[in-house]
């Protein structure tokens, strides 16, 4: 049995109490690892560690360079054991190894990108009248707690933390339960560098237990939260009592517009791929399609052609498309198919399981094509986490943009045209945090923030932009 400990300090520690978790393989359903089950008292632990270590004398003078230094290695220690981390995030999550690789190398660069900036944290003075120098100072916020989701794991944790690091913070990180293992890898990649131990916590466990009493801990000063509405409303909520910031990014459901003008063949390609990527288990999945109603059905049956032809496998095999995560996620999507067919919707694709015997271990789901809802429906509007797209027809921009804005996410939007004014004019009038045209994920752009308009969250990741959830901005004033 493989047992992982957790971190704290520098420590490698089981739970208070311990106990343990299981962690699952998505593709065969096989035990990976048992890693600790933390609650509330190893929580604080972490917590307490952290902030000793904000505090100390060696922490508050790590010169900035340093501080960017040591990022640089951790990016460079990611791709020398790249392949190995990989096989992990892939054996953990139930990705593509294709996928987990790219993984791995998203989150070297979230490393690399934030080194970078860390002795670029600028101030500026500002004139008031003769006498006064008035300056502004952007200082860490302190103790910052990261709540990973199970679909990204290595990348979401890389994004925050680096970021978070770089600014000259101290950090928390809970993963998700079913997807612990490269967080831990992390670790240990980390505890060989020369930041002070307690700069970076891992603790394991369940979100009700470990994730919520991180959220409620006093001594946390801001929560980055990745994750599902509800969740995420629970978060902004325990966060209020304490009155801390959060950032969230909590889904979507984005479309990919596509007019009648548009290279099909290039749409065809980047439609693909928005939904299959992680079999659609991607906050940013383009599971929406808007098509205008001349191209319609001829693009709908090469997209059907081209999805029937995916091939689907375990992670390790490498396929296009891997397994769902686990037995409550498959019945979900089970829920939104029957759904759909009780609302008379046509499937053009998929709609059930991949019923093979040597995929017997896991939950594998055909991409599906689903037309003929209404725009207003349940299975249009809400976020399926699968290799689902539910089809639209429009006749006008006007209607596109209203489609493409009539529901409660704004994450992102893929414009498909070959007219450059109307592409700029539908990307000013769409709701969303990220904009494509011509194209969709730009390869992930770990420069570009990310994050949502209504029900998808608010703050930004990515970019300079999330630099500034690490820091609080002071103002000093000097007479002379």
């Amino acid at each position: 049995m493989v047992k992982k400990l957790m971190y704290i300090a520098g420590e490698w520690r089981e739970s208070a109490d311990m106990a343990w978790l299981e962690t699952n393989s998505p593709s065969t359903g096989d035990l990976l690892a048992e890693v600790p089950r933390g609650k509330a008292q190893d929580i604080d632990r972490a917590v307490q560690a952290a902030r000793t270590c904000f505090e100390s004398q060696e922490w508050q003078q790590f010169i900035p360079a340093e501080r960017g230094r040591i990022l640089h290695k951790i990016a460079a220690a990611l791709r020398d054991d790249a392949e190995a981390i990989a096989l992990l995030e892939t054996q953990d999550t139930g990705k593509p190894l294709t996928q987990g690789r790219k993984d791995v190398e998203a989150a070297a660069q979230y490393f690399e990108y934030y080194a970078g900036m860390a002795d670029k944290i600028f101030g500026e003075t500002i004139p008031v009248q003769p006498g006064i120098l008035d300056y502004t100072l952007r200082e860490p916020i302190g103790v910052t707690a990261h709540i990973v989701p199970w679909n990204y794991p290595l990348q979401i944790i890389a994004r925050s933390t680096a970021a978070a690091i770089a600014t000259g913070n101290v950090v928390v990180a809970k993963p998700a339960e079913d997807t612990p293992l490269t967080a831990l890898k992390l670790a240990e990649i980390i505890d060989r560098t020369a930041l002070p131990k307690g700069v970076f916590n891992v603790v394991t466990g369940f979100g009700f237990e470990a994730g919520a009493a991180l959220c409620e801990h006093p001594g946390i000063d801001h929560i980055t939260f990745t994750g599902s509405v509800q969740t995420g409303s629970g978060v902004m909520a325990a966060a209020a009592k304490n009155v801390k910031p959060v950032t969230l990014e909590l889904g979507g459901k984005s479309p990919n517009i596509l007019f009648e003008d548009c290279d099909q063949q290039e749409a065809l390609e980047w439609v693909t791929r928005s939904i299959i990527q992680n079999a659609g288990q991607t906050c940013s999945a383009g599971s929406r399609l808007l098509i205008h109603r001349s191209i319609k059905e001829d693009f709908l049956k090469k997209l059907a052609e081209k999805l029937t032809a995916i091939t689907i496998g375990k992670g390790e095999d490498d396929a296009e498309l891997g397994p769902i995560l686990n037995a409550k996620q498959y019945e979900r999507i089970e829920s939104f198919m029957e759904t759909a067919r009780e609302e008379g919707a046509a499937f053009l694709a998929g709609g059930k399981r991949e019923d093979r015997q040597d995929l017997s271990g896991g939950y594998f789901f055909q991409p599906t094509i689903i037309d003929g809802l209404s725009p207003d429906s349940y299975v249009a509007q809400e976020e399926i986490f699968a290799p689902v797209v539910a089809t639209f027809a429009f006749d006008t921009e006007e209607e596109a943009v209203r489609l493409a804005n009539g529901t409660e996410y704004g994450l992102v939007a893929g414009v498909w045209t070959k007219d450059g004014a109307r592409a700029h004019r539908v990307a000013s009038k769409i709701r969303a945090g990220q904009v494509f045209i011509n194209n969709y994920g730009a390869g992930g752009g770990v420069q570009m923030p990310f994050g949502g308009y209504k029900k998808s969250g608010f703050g930004r990741e990515k970019g300079l932009e999330a630099l500034r959830n690490y820091t609080v901005l002071k103002n000093v004033a000097l007479k002379y």
